[in-house]
């Protein structure tokens, strides 16, 4: 007899952009990291909230993406802030060098 196994993926979905920003709050969770995560984030210049307070900050996709980027390169390859600003900011540079050449 065998045994069959069902796998179910429940997915949530939610529109990010600049009339539907996320709280500091959801960016940690959609990275899976605390409020003090993405305050560092800020601190190492990989963010750039526009508010003086954590509760007004407010973030696009491109916010997400960076963030989510840093949490990617900080699991695989065990970098720190400063490492993570520098990979993400060269390959900002290298996109943008691609686009001006078609």
């Amino acid at each position: 007899m065998s045994t069959r196994t069902t796998t179910l993926t429940i997915t949530h979905c939610t529109t990010v952009g600049p009339a539907d920003p996320l709280l500091a709050l959801q960016l940690a969770h959609a990275c899976g990291a605390s409020v003090e995560w993405v305050a560092e984030l800020a601190e190492a210049g990989i963010l750039h909230p526009q508010a003086p307070r954590l509760e007004d900050w407010r973030f696009d996709g491109s916010d997400l993406r960076r963030a989510l980027d840093t949490r990617r390169l900080q699991r695989d390859f065990d970098v720190g802030l400063d490492a993570a600003a520098l990979i993400l900011e060269l390959q900002q540079e290298v996109r943008r060098l691609k686009a001006l050449l078609g």
